[in-house]
């Protein structure tokens, strides 16, 4: 192992982003009684409660597993402890290797390339993968609560007896938003196809071969009624498309 991955995976640091998620942990536990003792005095049914707990537990059991592919593909380049910190809290596998890649070009890089990576480098990005990230948070802390008092103040009207209720405003720039990440993601996978002395078909390969795999799971869950593969399409798409490109790059 080499002197930069020695550093961002050291022993302090693992011990260092433990501590943080195992009071994580804690707090969550704390907050998983206290529900429970606060549904029991309502009068719930203690087993209906037992039985939403396992449940709960279960189905969360396969989405997990794209969060473990995304440590696997952070921790290459970032470190097992800094990848593990920012996919366990709050960050999102979109979100932290599109941060990443643009703070490494940032700084001269082409991207996140081992070779390249210094403690230096390494610090810049971590920084702003993280102050990026909290954002979100912020406007939680000091918004959420008027804003949430305005939802209650202002209730929706009821929508007339079948009369179809129109999407509001939020579904419609959440759309753009994201045809937007996938039309800047694409466009980078096009581009570097036609790279002059570095042409590379194979993201756009992966892609594409991961959009079909969301496409007949999609397919599956909205016209066969299917709604348990919501749970895991994600993560089986992303392990077929990266399986796809480890055979074809074999066969290359």
């Amino acid at each position: 192992m080499n002197t930069y991955l020695s550093s961002v995976n050291s022993g302090f640091f693992y011990m260092l982003v433990a501590a943080i998620l195992a009071f994580i942990t804690l707090m969550c536990v704390v907050f998983l009684v206290k529900s429970y003792k606060a549904g029991v005095e309502l009068g719930m049914d203690k087993q209906v409660l037992k039985k939403t707990i396992v449940s709960s537990a279960t189905f969360t059991l396969l989405p997990s597993i794209s969060i473990l592919l995304g440590v696997i593909a952070l921790s290459g380049t970032l470190g097992v402890p800094f990848s593990w910190l920012r996919l366990s809290v709050i960050g999102a596998l979109q979100y932290e290797l599109n941060v990443a890649e643009i703070a490494a070009q940032s700084l001269g890089l082409p991207g996140l390339r081992l070779d390249m990576l210094d403690v230096n480098s390494f610090v810049t990005i971590a920084l702003v993968m993280t102050f990026g990230i909290l954002g979100g948070v912020f406007c939680c802390i000091f918004f959420l609560k008027k804003y949430m008092g305005k939802m209650k103040s202002n209730p929706k009207k009821e929508e007339k007896a079948g009369e179809e209720s129109k999407p509001g405003f939020g579904a419609y720039a959440t759309t753009a938003m994201f045809v937007g990440l996938c039309a800047s993601y694409i466009g980078s996978y096009i581009g570097k196809v036609f790279a002059p002395n570095d042409g590379d078909i194979m993201p756009l390969i992966v892609a594409v071969i991961a959009g079909l795999c969301m496409a007949v799971f999609e397919y599956f869950t909205v016209k066969k009624d299917m709604k348990v593969l919501d749970n895991f399409s994600l993560a089986a798409s992303m392990l077929i498309a990266m399986a796809a490109a480890v055979l074809i790059q074999m066969g290359l």
